[in-house]
């Protein structure tokens, strides 16, 4: 019966010091690494990678509005910042604008139509306005 308790103990002893030396390994080895590594190299990360997404920009993104429209130059529609450049943020532009992206028109930009969007609620229509207008 000695001999069982003896080799219960035995290993008892080998697996507590099997964890306690591995997590002090681990430590040593976590600091030795945390010492030694390089400052990070942020210079190909936008400035803005942080800022959160607004609701607008995230529904101009899953529409098509980027087909024809882009945030700085201009394709075949006006560029988001040149629209934002024209009409001033107010209650009345949003609404304006919103009706425009929801029945499509022609005559502000050129001669080439915007496509009507009936898909598009009035509400996701204005908060997609707010974005573009925020682009100024």
């Amino acid at each position: 019966m000695r001999k069982r308790y003896l080799a219960t103990l035995v290993l008892s002893a080998i697996f507590f010091a099997a964890c306690g030396g591995e997590s002090k390994k681990t430590e040593t080895a976590n600091s030795a690494s945390t010492q030694e590594s390089p400052a990070a190299d942020n210079s190909m990360v936008s400035p803005n990678a942080n800022k959160p997404v607004s609701k607008g920009e995230t529904l101009i993104a899953e529409s098509d509005c980027k087909t024809c429209h882009k945030e700085e130059i201009k394709v075949v529609g006006p560029a988001f910042k040149d629209i934002a450049g024209k009409y001033p943020n107010t209650p009345e532009n949003v609404d304006k604008l919103a009706d425009k992206i929801i029945k499509g028109g022609s005559g502000n930009w050129g001669e080439v139509a915007m496509l009507p969007h009936p898909n598009v609620s009035k509400e996701d229509a204005k908060e997609m306005v707010n974005y573009i207008l925020s682009l100024k």
